[in-house]
């Protein structure tokens, strides 16, 4: 085999340049030995190839020169996946559970119990296709409240079209904080290393914080207490009013908590018509704003702080609810379709 001058420096380049992918560097030695004049059975022991490689790329470099030596795979068909295939591995995935025990599908595993010749890939994108995700959970909470509707609507409206001149509190206790202290140092957060706590912790006690979420503005009133009684109770809805002009009127979404329906509430309320007290439905509190301010909360301050005292965890906790005053934000509430609301009665229909 002759090969021109500006072929074997092509050759040469490619077979040791290091941005070439490899199996074209090793056609292209294949062709330099070949025109040294090196026999087949020494470039096999060179190569570690076959006769049949030798032959295919010598065939196609006499015929096609440099241009014959790139790789051509004749590849195959895009296996199509028909609508009984996809209703079929829809059926598997909603209707049946894996046989070793397993909660949900994987792909991988789906493909394996079926036995139809179907890659975990196939699967994947039939499951993209459809909005499955068998991997993800979510939990839901079904109201059996038989006055739902009445009473949802009647906390909704507040949100969306309050009463004029008078002030909408959301109002919740965060129950049970606890005051955690770490055994050993927290080591900080660094290039490449998240912010790591020691396992093991020191629990100095509990504390219950009160908030008062001023649907409006967006600003909270705190008070923190060692129980959550309905005396305390009480006690903050009457650092509401204190801190309210005088006969203003006081809307307060509450939950139904016991302690929110005792006899000493129905006094407070006596003694002060201009509140009024409004309770979400039964298993309902998502209803209520503040619990997306408790969220922000414990994100922020509690999840990962360390306190050395139940002293220590109440300043805290007061010292975020005075800074988070300087920048309230009111919660911008929207009003969707309630149909996919989930029931009692709507679960027995999904089953």
């Amino acid at each position: 085999m002759k090969l021109t001058k500006s072929e074997r420096m092509e050759l040469q380049r490619q077979s040791s340049a290091r941005n070439v992918r490899a199996d074209r560097a090793r056609h292209a030695r294949l062709i330099l030995l070949v025109a040294e004049g090196l026999t087949w059975a020494e470039i096999r022991t060179k190569l570690d190839c076959s006769d049949s490689y030798i032959s295919r790329w010598c065939q196609r470099f006499k015929a096609d020169r440099l241009a014959g030596l790139f790789a051509r795979y004749a590849g195959r068909r895009r296996y199509k996946v028909t609508e009984r295939l996809e209703a079929r591995v829809l059926a598997w995935t909603t209707k049946r559970k894996p046989v070793d025990g397993s909660t949900h599908w994987s792909s991988r595993k789906l493909a394996a119990e079926m036995g139809c010749a179907l890659s975990h890939m196939t699967i994947a994108r039939i499951w993209a296709k459809h909005g499955l995700k068998p991997h993800r959970l979510q939990g839901y909470l079904a109201s059996n409240d038989p006055d739902f509707e009445t009473k949802a609507a009647d906390v909704i409206g507040l949100y969306l079209n309050p009463p004029q001149h008078a002030a909408v509190f959301c109002v919740d206790e965060k129950t049970a904080i606890q005051a955690l202290d770490r055994k050993d140092p927290v080591l900080p957060l660094s290039p490449g290393r998240a912010e790591r706590h020691g396992f093991e912790y020191f629990r100095h006690g509990t504390l219950s914080l009160y908030a008062a979420f001023n649907t409006k503005t967006g600003e909270v009133l705190g008070k923190t207490a060692e129980r959550h009684t309905s005396a305390e109770f009480v006690a903050f809805l009457t650092d509401i009013v204190t801190n309210q002009s005088a006969g203003k009127e006081i809307h307060v979404i509450a939950d139904n908590l016991s302690a929110h329906k005792t006899a000493r509430v129905e006094e407070f309320l006596a003694e002060h018509p201009n509140v009024h007290l409004h309770f979400t439905p039964t298993y309902s509190s998502w209803l209520n704003q503040v619990e997306l301010w408790f969220a922000k909360i414990e994100r922020d301050v509690i999840a990962r702080g360390v306190f050395t005292s139940v002293a220590d965890l109440k300043r805290k906790l007061m010292r975020y609810i005075r800074r988070y005053n300087k920048q309230p934000k009111p919660v911008k509430w929207k009003y969707v379709d309630a149909s996919g609301r989930i029931t009692p009665e709507s679960i027995v229909t999904i089953h």
